[in-house]
């Protein structure tokens, strides 16, 4: 059992560790979050259902965010579980990369990895600068162009079915 993850996922967490020959510590120590895509339950799902299609491999958050959470950055190797916004788990993601960008330096590459929208670098750019605007007014930040991002990469590990 892993304390830092809530009662309710350690089944679905005991389920990726027996499908990996047993608990291994090694998995444990690198176990970062529970997450969710999105900041409303909407787009919570709509992002979620894009992880297990495999058309959504990242994701980006304001590098003061991650600070600011005491959880620091990602980085390679580390687990992640994904619920929905009912907060069910629905698969766990391996981070495989991590660059940190200012946010009017993200590429057109990156945009179409993270798969939202049309997977262009314009929607982006904008779904996301709206989308960090709420998140600064909520911490009380104001958004700049240039606000440090990090471009997050993973991949599916659990459920099999879902990795690609």
């Amino acid at each position: 059992m892993n304390p830092r993850i809530p009662a309710p996922l350690q089944e679905f967490w005991q389920a990726y560790a027996a499908q990996r020959g047993g608990q291994d510590p090694l998995d444990d120590e690198r176990f970062y979050e529970v997450c969710q895509f999105g900041d409303s339950p909407e787009l919570i799902d709509e992002l979620a259902q894009l992880v297990l299609a495999g058309r959504k491999r990242a994701t980006a958050g304001a590098v003061w965010f991650y600070e600011a959470s005491g959880l620091g950055l990602p980085r390679p190797g580390l687990l992640s579980i994904v619920t929905d916004s009912q907060d069910r788990a629905l698969c766990i993601i391996e981070t495989t990369q991590v660059d940190l960008t200012p946010f009017d330096q993200v590429t057109a590459e990156f945009a179409a990895t993270e798969g939202e929208g049309d997977g262009s670098l314009a929607f982006w750019r904008r779904a996301h600068r709206e989308y960090f605007r709420r998140e600064c007014e909520r911490a009380g930040r104001v958004f700049s162009e240039d606000i440090l991002i990090a471009c997050e990469r993973f991949r599916v590990v659990w459920p099999l079915r879902f990795a690609g």
